[in-house]
């Protein structure tokens, strides 16, 4: 028979293992179920996933605020925006005899050698043919009228003609017209945007 104190000593040992249990099963589940935590309703896969992108995109910001891109840079930049209102403002004016040009030289609606109609000629002559930098030599003796046909070097192509009253006729390029007229209204703005619209060469 065991004696009183092993007794004693055994009793009081089961009863330390018994509370340091309690102990532990309460602070593990503490740390795993925290109050008022938004990750307590999450599975652990989600709440890692939510972590790690939360993570993700403060050091994104954090590097954003540090390193501003070049975009930023020049979007907050005062002379950049008068440049981009000033852009939009040319393309605005340019657009409806740009699209006029573009549709009677490529849309089908007149066949090689065809003239102008009353309407199509009016615009024309006044808003592209009157800026091109050589116009009085293209019009000659006096104009006849304005015709589409092929060009005569790149039979690929259609491009403008002026019909003289002598019955002469001579190409003209759209858009050598209207980098004239740009830089005629626009002097300050006129060779960026032509550099960033037009292609190297045309016309």
């Amino acid at each position: 028979m065991a004696s009183p104190l092993i007794l004693k000593q055994a009793l009081l040992l089961q009863a330390c293992f018994h509370n340091y249990q309690r102990f532990t099963a309460g602070a593990v589940a503490a740390r795993h179920r925290p109050w008022c935590s938004p990750a307590a309703s999450l599975s652990s896969d989600e709440a890692d996933e939510k972590t790690k992108f939360g993570s993700i995109s403060k050091t994104s910001f954090a590097r954003k605020a540090q390193f501003p891109s070049s975009q930023s840079r020049w979007e907050d930049d005062p002379d950049y925006r008068k440049w981009k209102d000033k852009e939009e403002e040319i393309l605005m004016d340019i657009e409806p005899i740009v699209m006029l040009a573009k549709d009677i030289l490529h849309s089908g609606r007149y066949m090689d050698g065809e003239r102008l109609n009353v309407e199509d000629e009016k615009a024309i002559v006044e808003k592209l043919l009157a800026f091109h930098p050589q116009s009085e030599d293209k019009v000659g003796c006096g104009l006849e009228s304005i015709m589409v046909d092929r060009h005569p070097q790149y039979r690929q192509s259609r491009c403008l003609f002026v019909v003289r009253t002598d019955g002469g006729w001579i190409d003209f390029s759209y858009q050598k017209c209207l980098r004239e007229y740009i830089r005629d209204k626009y002097p300050t703005h006129a060779e960026r945007f032509i550099r960033q619209h037009f292609k190297r060469g045309s016309g």
